[in-house]
This record gives C-alpha cells, structure tokens and sequence, in this order.
C-alpha cells in the first residue's frame, strides 16, 4: 500500500513515514502544499496525510482541488487549531478524518488503516483468504496459523492484493502501488515477487487473467 504524507515538520514527518514504512507501507513525503498537489495530481496512493498548515498552498485549498478534480483518495487531516469550525470545514472540504496535533503516531497509523479498508470496502481489521491471514497492524502474514516470513515488496504486493480481494488488479495498477516515487520501478520485477509469492503460500494463491493482470486465487 502507498501513502503520501504531507507535513512541513520535516522531523515530524520523517517521524510518521519511518513509522508507515516499518510496517510495510510505500511512503512518499511532501514538505509543502505545492509539491503535495503536484504529487497528488501526477500519482496514485490508496491515502495521504495532509497538514492544513503549509507554506505555498495551505493543505484545505489543496484538499479543496484535490476534491474538483474527482480525485477520491482517502485524506487524513492534522491540524494544529483547536477551533471546531475549522474541523468542520475540513470535514466538508473532503476529509475523510482528522487528527488534532499533538498525537499518538499509532492513533495515526489506525486511522489510516481503517480509511484504506474502507476505501477497499473490507470491514474486519485482520483481511483473510481462505487458510491465510494478513494483519495490517502488525504486517504479519500467517497461512494455516503458522507465520510466513515476507520482504517488504512481497508484503506490498499481497497486502494490496488481499485489500482488492476477487477484483482483478492490473499490473501497472500493482507498480504503482507497492513503489515510493523515488524508487525505480520496473514492473517485470513484478512478476518475480508473485512468483516468490506462490512458492511461499502455494501456486494457486495468485491467480494470473491473461492481459488483466492478478487477483488472489480462489481459496
């Protein structure tokens, strides 16, 4: 899964992105609101994190845009202001949550998760697939209870898979999903961690559709 955080603390947002990262997450990061909006417009992310206070364009005029152009990521917003109608209008501009600064990272970290399951319309905290189980708030994988060690890319790849159940993912929609913006892709790699994938939860656990791409098999 891929997330953008956009915060101009830079110690605060290397803060959150360590943290995403070491449970499995891709995380792009943005020091202020004209770089998000670029990043915004040219990249996909299944969730951003957005501060409202920022230099160069304020985070509610970009959420405001983001919003227009029928962009539906999910957005978290962190604000520093106390004032309940500035909530509410982040609310309304598109928000789908909002945390008041100063926070918990892990109070963070849960509200994130719970705006992707949504997002992929999964209701249950831990996903499963038949004999296999994957706990987005521990980044572990068991298959029949015993545990299955993962890299980091084989855990964005089944992760993304699993939160998209029987829906066909394509392979350029994959890619963009499981690689930050600074690292270099190459989706013939791809088909390495799937094949890695099969060995390690069985050979029917991924399902190839000629020209469509993947979906987790059936269970």
């Amino acid at each position: 899964m891929r997330l953008l955080i956009v915060e101009d603390e830079e110690r605060l947002a290397r803060r959150l992105a360590d943290s995403f990262e070491s449970s499995g997450y891709a995380v792009d990061l943005a020091l202020d609101g004209e770089s998000a909006e670029i990043r915004l417009h040219a990249e996909e992310y299944d969730a951003a994190i957005l501060d409202l206070g920022l230099p160069k364009i304020d985070g509610l005029t970009i959420l405001k845009r983001c919003r227009s152009a029928s962009n539906a990521v999910p957005i978290l917003v962190l604000t520093a202001r106390g004032s309940w109608h500035e909530k509410v209008e982040a609310i309304d501009a598109g928000a789908d949550d909002y945390v008041v600064k100063p926070f918990q990272v892990e109070e963070v970290m849960a509200r994130v998760r719970a705006l992707i399951r949504r997002a992929a319309g999964q209701l249950q905290t831990v996903l499963s697939h038949g004999a296999l189980t994957l706990d987005p708030r521990t980044a572990k994988v068991t298959l029949e209870g015993a545990p299955i060690r993962l890299t980091s890319l084989e855990y964005r790849v089944l992760s993304y898979l699993m939160h998209h159940g029987d829906r066909v993912v394509s392979q350029i929609e994959l890619t963009e999903h499981i690689y930050a913006q600074d690292f270099e892709r190459d989706s013939n790699t791809l088909e390495v961690f799937i094949g890695r994938l099969r060995r390690k939860l069985g050979a029917s656990s991924i399902e190839t559709v000629r020209g469509l791409g993947y979906r987790m098999g059936r269970p």
